[in-house]
């Protein structure tokens, strides 16, 4: 298994990058600023983009792993890598998500809580409902983790 740095053609892992962020704009305006990992392992089985917000804040932007693959633990070892990656440079990392079933207690199990909410942040920037395990994203719910 072995992660990289994808610095040209992000773009050739769209398909990832929508399982996380199903609106292409969205997900053009953290791209190209952002910092993305692949994670190989005979074959690529996920993603992660993460953004410098300043004031010591490291974001995950997007983060993905193919359907097939969840629960082999993929999510938790780019979560990992990147934690130990910017430790020494970063004081937290965040992550912005639906207050989803699926997505929330992924994060808590690996050590994020919840910090704050920007409310209708879906509705207000979506062009379509977004809809995951049958309920509609409406606020988006920010978790922290110490570094």
């Amino acid at each position: 298994m072995k992660i990289r740095e994808v610095t040209e053609n992000k773009k050739q892992y769209i398909s990832l990058l929508l399982l996380a962020d199903e609106q292409e704009d969205m997900i053009d305006r953290y791209l190209d600023k952002g910092i993305m990992y692949v994670l190989d392992d005979k074959g690529i089985k996920g993603e992660c983009v993460v953004t410098d917000e300043g004031d010591g804040v490291l974001e995950i932007k997007n983060i993905a792993v193919l359907p097939e693959c969840h629960g082999k633990g993929y999510g938790r070892i780019l979560i990992e890598y990147i934690a130990e990656r910017y430790r020494s440079q970063f004081s937290v990392l965040q992550a912005g998500t639906g207050d989803s079933p699926l997505t929330i207690p992924f994060y808590e199990k690996c050590g994020f809580v919840r910090h704050h909410t920007v409310e209708n942040f879906f509705t207000d920037n979506y062009d379509h409902p977004i809809i995951e395990a049958g309920i509609q994203l409406i606020d988006m719910v920010y978790l922290r983790r110490t570094l």
